[in-house]
C-alpha cells in the first residue's frame, strides 16, 4: 500500500517537472506568427523618425543659396584737393552708407534716401558747401564729391537711367564742368534707375587722396 503511494507521488512529480520544462521552453521560444515582425507602436516610431529625416534633409536643399559672382563693370575716381578733417569725415560717413548697397534690377536709387540727412547727431561735420554759387559752411560738406564721382561711375554704364540730377552754381573742382551732381538732403538728389536686366552693387572708398565709385554686376555662378 504504501509502495504504491509512493509510486502514485513520484510519477506525479515526474509529471509536473515535465510539465514545468515544457511551460519554460514556451515562454523562451517566440510565436512563429511574430518572428521577423514589428509591433504597431515600432512601426509608428519608424515612420515618424524617417518622416523627421526626409524633412530636415528637404530643408536643408531649401536654404542652399547660389553663389553670386561679382563682376567690375564701372569705376571713377575724384581726387580730393582740399585738406579739412572736418570734409574728410563726411567723406567717409557718406560712402559707408552707400558702400554694398544693392540696386536691384529696375529698381530705383535715391542719395538722399540711401544716405540720409547730414546732421551733426549723425556724425556730420560743418565743411564746404555752395549756395547760389557762394562758398559757405555747413553740415555734410564733400557729400557732394560722393554723389559726383557715383554719377560719373553709372555714367558708363548701359541701362543706368539717370531720372535726378542738378549741377552746382560754380565748378567744383575736382570734376571736369556739367559732370558735377550736387545734392541737398529733401531739396536736390541724385536718382537713377537700374534697367540693365541684373542686379548691381555699389562699391565707395575713401582714401587720403581719393574717392571711388565702382559699379558691379550680380550674378549666379
Amino acid at each position: 500500500m504504501k509502495k504504491s503511494i509512493i509510486a502514485i507521488i513520484v510519477t506525479i512529480v515526474i509529471i509536473a517537472a515535465i510539465c514545468f520544462i515544457f511551460f519554460m521552453n514556451q515562454q523562451k521560444t517566440p510565436s512563429p506568427s511574430t518572428i521577423g515582425t514589428k509591433t504597431d507602436t515600432e512601426i509608428t516610431l519608424n515612420n515618424i523618425s524617417n518622416n523627421q529625416t526626409q524633412n530636415a534633409n528637404e530643408t536643408k536643399e531649401e536654404k542652399v543659396v547660389p553663389a553670386i559672382k561679382e563682376t567690375e563693370i564701372a569705376k571713377f575716381s575724384t581726387e580730393i584737393f582740399i585738406d579739412d578733417e572736418n570734409r574728410d569725415t563726411n567723406l567717409e560717413l557718406t560712402a559707408s552708407k552707400i558702400n554694398g548697397t544693392i540696386v536691384k534690377n529696375n529698381e530705383t536709387f535715391s542719395f538722399n534716401e540711401t544716405v540720409g540727412n547730414p546732421t551733426p547727431e549723425r556724425g556730420y561735420e560743418k565743411a564746404g558747401i555752395i549756395v547760389d554759387g557762394k562758398k559757405e559752411k555747413g553740415y555734410g560738406g564733400g557729400n557732394c564729391q560722393v554723389s559726383t564721382t557715383l554719377y560719373d561711375a553709372v555714367l558708363k554704364v548701359e541701362g543706368l537711367e539717370v531720372t535726378e540730377r542738378h549741377e552746382h552754381g560754380k565748378n567744383v573742382g575736382y570734376v571736369e564742368k556739367g559732370k558735377d551732381a550736387t545734392v541737398v538732403y529733401d531739396e536736390l538728389d541724385l536718382k537713377f534707375k537700374n534697367n540693365t536686366g541684373y542686379d548691381i552693387k555699389l562699391v565707395m572708398d575713401v582714401t587720403e587722396e581719393k574717392v571711388t565709385a565702382k559699379i558691379m554686376k550680380l550674378t549666379e555662378s
